[in-house]
């Protein structure tokens, strides 16, 4: 028996109906070559490239672009994302959409990178403000085309159904899910991750491993996203740590890049939980890097959600190689927690919420949206606003 199938849990008896939705992927080494051909496939004439000044800075804008030509589309390129994709940021990016007169879209880079390209093309087929979408399903009618090329091993933006949102105006994080927003092609080449800032590489595996650990013990897991979420939970913690100290090793940057696929597949199809709920609070409140809250939330919201499902967090322990034989389901959830916040803090992630500038101040308004985060709703524990106020304060 592999240690993966050793650490799934008892399957359970469940009538519902189990959908997964992914897009086609391409993955590997040198898979960048493949872009202009996956864009000929989903009709590109004159692609609309969304980025960032550091992926031009790195090269791998213009190596795209590059192989974009040479199948003889007509790229147009667009730069003007900054972490924590904000609504003034889509809205600008669509209105220079519409004027290239451009067709597929395609957003190469990190997280805030892919969610405004998917943001740019929910406003071209939908119409209106990027806020009309808060929400689960409601985009309601064809976007264009989509292909994501991920610059980070963390995000999963590239094969999932959310786009996050920071609305500028009330300093929030707005949640945008719907199967519509699937991307059509996800494409990672795992050179890519060699031109991440060692704090970029810890905050976006941090994410993944996040990814990992909520899909697997959300209320909406299922046998097919279950595999992926161990998977990818594995592959963090073996290879984070490499993946951050020694961004040359290539088969640590395989593993992490393999991770935040897999963790992707999970919760696109399983949802998350209280940590991603909160966390975009934060990172709304604050604009501070996502996975790096992700990091200093996940042990206290596992400590929370172990009284109510010990035996999933037991196997994710079991998956991540902690010595958890023989060992009670409760103990072992307790040890994950320590686990992650050990491997938080060795790749420079703070250990308090205090550290990064939260304040006991801002409890009160973070715990009051995040009650209204489409990502609490899958949390394995009910948690009200007293709950989440309670986990901030521990956290700080």
């Amino acid at each position: 028996m592999s240690m993966l199938t050793a650490a799934l849990p008892p399957p359970r008896s469940t009538d519902r109906l189990l959908k997964f939705q992914i897009p086609e992927m391409v993955f590997g080494l040198d898979s960048l070559a493949e872009a202009g051909f996956c864009a000929g496939r989903l009709g590109a004439r004159r692609p609309f490239v969304v980025t960032d000044a550091g992926l031009i800075e790195a090269g791998w804008v213009a190596e795209l672009l590059h192989h974009l030509r040479e199948v003889g589309l007509s790229p147009q390129v667009w730069t003007g994302v900054t972490p924590n994709t904000k609504d003034h940021e889509i809205a600008a990016g669509h209105e220079r959409y519409v004027e290239s007169g451009a067709d597929v879209i395609i957003g190469i880079g990190g997280g805030s990178v892919l969610d405004a390209a998917k943001g740019i093309a929910i406003l071209s087929g939908n119409g209106g403000s990027i806020h009309d979408y808060a929400g689960v399903d409601r985009v309601q009618k064809p976007i264009p085309p989509l292909l994501m090329i991920p610059s980070t091993a963390g995000t999963g933006s590239d094969v999932s159904q959310f786009c996050i949102v920071t609305d500028t105006a009330k300093s929030v994080k707005m949640t945008i899910m719907g199967r519509s927003i699937v991307p059509d092609i996800s494409l990672t080449d795992p050179r890519l991750l060699t031109t991440m800032p060692h704090d970029l590489a810890a905050a976006t595996g941090l994410d993944a491993l996040t990814h990992a650990v909520e899909a697997f013990v959300s209320l909406g897991h299922n046998p097919l996203a279950d595999g992926h979420a161990l998977s990818a939970a594995r592959l963090v913690a073996n290879a984070l740590r490499r993946n951050v100290e020694s961004p040359g090793d290539e088969k640590a940057r395989l593993w992490m890049a393999q991770a935040s696929l897999e963790a992707g597949l999970a919760f696109s199809n399983s949802i998350l939980g209280a940590t991603h709920a909160m966390s975009h609070q934060v990172g709304g409140l604050l604009d501070l890097p996502h996975g790096v809250i992700n990091g200093v939330l996940l042990p206290h919201v596992i400590r929370f959600n172990a009284t109510v499902v010990p035996e999933r967090f037991a196997a994710l322990a079991h998956a991540m190689g902690l010595p958890v034989d023989g060992v009670p389901d409760g103990v072992a959830a307790e040890m994950l927690a320590d686990f992650v916040q050990d491997l938080a803090a060795s790749v420079g992630a703070p250990r308090r919420l205090g550290s990064l500038g939260v304040t006991s101040a801002d409890v009160v308004r973070m715990s009051a949206t995040a009650i209204e985060d489409a990502c609490l709703a899958t949390n394995p524990r009910p948690a009200d606003i007293d709950d989440i106020a309670s986990i901030f304060h521990e956290s700080l």
